[in-house]
């Protein structure tokens, strides 16, 4: 997939600010910034949902699929888990047993969930509910837009692994949005750091990481909590 000056407007505020990206086949980008800095507008122009100007090619109109930062409100409270995951599957209706079992066993859910609404999930669990839903549609790109910053330390580690897991499995193209350089670098290939609407910085993740060149990809690697000495 490939971004090329993608700006977003707001009225006379510019909220990106022609920005241009590669994500190649079968990698995982992240986008990280201080809330605030454009990469959640950036992704949802990628997806499709906001107006914008520049062009992203490389892949099929309608095969990008979006996981949202809370995965309740991104559920239909009167679906149950088996309607929601299915609502955009490409699949015929004798096949969609068989569906709901393999996809929630791709995020590792019971088929016992499927009979179940959202209200009686865990954040955890309802998360991977809100991925095995985008995975349904077969998407060439998966975007997650701080998909566990809404979680429970205890229950990030876990969805951090999946997606892990699922990159390997179904070898997945993704665009990983986060505040967290720590987290980033746990998941993605190549790092891009937004500021204000513009990109400052754009690298391979341990390069990025190790030898930050912009200012403020050094102010953001200080800003994560590390252990201190006992």
């Amino acid at each position: 997939m490939n971004i090329e000056q993608l700006t977003v407007r707001f009225g006379r505020f510019t909220a990106v600010d022609h920005v241009t990206l590669a994500v190649p086949d079968g990698t995982a980008l992240g986008l990280v910034g201080e809330s605030g800095s454009g990469k959640s507008t950036l992704a949802r122009a990628v997806a499709g949902l906001l107006p914008h100007r520049g062009s992203v090619t490389g892949v099929t109109p309608g095969r990008i699929q979006m996981v949202f930062q809370d995965p309740y409100s991104s559920l239909d409270p009167r679906m149950t888990i088996g309607e929601a995951v299915l609502e955009g599957a490409r699949t015929s209706r004798h096949q969609r047993a068989a569906q709901i079992t393999r996809l929630l066993d791709l995020v590792s859910l019971p088929t016992s969930c499927a009979a179940k609404y959202p209200r009686e999930l865990s954040g955890g669990q309802r998360q991977r509910v809100a991925i095995a839903r985008a995975l349904a549609a077969r998407p060439e790109v998966l975007i997650a837009d701080e998909i566990t910053s809404a979680l429970d330390v205890s229950v990030q580690g876990a969805v951090l692994n999946l997606i892990r897991e699922l990159r390997a499995e179904l070898g997945l193209t993704m665009l990983f949005i986060s505040h967290n350089l720590a987290v980033v670098r746990y998941v993605c290939d190549t790092v891009a750091v937004m500021r204000g609407g513009r990109l400052v910085e754009n690298g391979p993740v341990d390069e990025v990481v190790n030898t930050p060149t912009d200012p403020y990809t050094r102010a953001l690697l200080d800003a994560v909590p590390r252990l201190a000495p006992a």
